[in-house]
């Protein structure tokens, strides 16, 4: 069954773990055997230090991938967080070798023996409730604009190799208190967690499954959340529960927009949010313009998105 086009929910999971993986090449060709033959999308990195990536397919088809992936030496706890989407969110399958899984470009950092403690769910609202304690979002920029944990500290970083240096400039801070650090699946944060035991920081939590598993697991009623979750697909946001958000993505600039955002003047689909407009030339502004017209016909010829969105 043709998952893109038949109606039906599709099956999305995130995973990732760190774990040692002594043949990396010879990992990735079987796993990309095995999503081919599981007509699988989405994207799989695989590193010396683990494996991290989303996929979408049938949810038999997942459960083999992380079945397959749980055998494997060390991965017996690999994470994974499942939800649903009312379409396939991903075009293809990408599979990629990388140096890291999730890149902080920090040497011979062991985030699978040096990260700090994980904090269950159901535990996080105690944690972060504690005036003691200091709250860090482990996410970029564009992804807190749409939601975070409310008084979380934002380094409003580009990247995430930009978080050791505003952990190192903010050390003071950090140094003798309390630190809970979240992400969206949780491996950011683990990894982020073991840089800031090895600058010193002696209590330094992470919330175990990231915010995925918390608005799975924790009701709206007891929940700590404020927005949506940017999530990496086609979803653009998830909500308590792991249902769709209203969150819709600039094709100009790749940056998440709120019904607010698509509400202001600076909006015209497919070419400017509030966040690029006046940082795109003309030339830009007419490309945008004829890819936004080609994702229209695909629509009125009932061919889904264009590719090139």
């Amino acid at each position: 069954m043709d998952l893109s086009t038949s109606g039906a929910p599709v099956a999305v999971a995130a995973l990732y773990c760190f774990a040692p993986v002594g043949e990396p090449v010879a990992l990735r060709d079987r796993l990309r055997e095995l999503v081919s033959t599981e007509g699988l999308r989405g994207t799989l990195l695989v590193a010396p230090e683990g494996v991290n990536g989303t996929v979408a397919g049938s949810r038999s088809g997942l459960e083999r991938l992380v079945a397959f992936l749980r055998s494997q030496p060390g991965f017996g706890r690999l994470d994974v967080k499942f939800s649903t989407a009312d379409a396939m969110p991903f075009h293809r399958m990408k599979m990629r070798l990388k140096s890291e899984i999730v890149t902080m470009g920090v040497a011979d950092l062991d985030a699978a023996r040096e990260a700090g403690t994980y904090v269950a769910p159901r535990d996080w609202n105690a944690l972060i409730d504690d005036p003691d304690t200091v709250v860090i979002d482990t996410r970029n920029a564009y992804e807190t604009a749409i939601g975070s944990f409310r008084g979380a500290l934002d380094p409003n970083t580009e990247t995430f190799r930009a978080f050791p240096q505003w952990a190192e400039e903010h050390l003071n801070v950090l140094k003798g208190k309390r630190v809970a650090m979240y992400c969206t699946g949780g491996i950011r944060c683990e990894k982020a967690s073991a840089y800031l035991k090895r600058l010193g920081v002696g209590e330094v939590f992470h919330l175990k499954g990231g915010i995925l598993k918390y608005l799975e697991e924790v009701p709206a009623h007891e929940s700590r959340w404020e927005g949506e979750c940017f999530v990496f697909d086609e979803r653009v946001g998830v909500t308590h529960g792991l249902e769709t958000g209203d969150a819709t993505l600039c094709r100009a600039c790749r940056h998440p927009l709120t019904a607010e955002d698509r509400a202001s003047d600076l909006f015209e689909d497919g070419i400017s949010c509030p966040n690029c407009h006046g940082k795109r030339g003309e030339a830009d502004r007419k490309r945008y313009a004829e890819r936004q017209r080609q994702v229209q016909l695909a629509l009125q010829r009932g061919t889904g998105p264009h590719i090139g969105r």
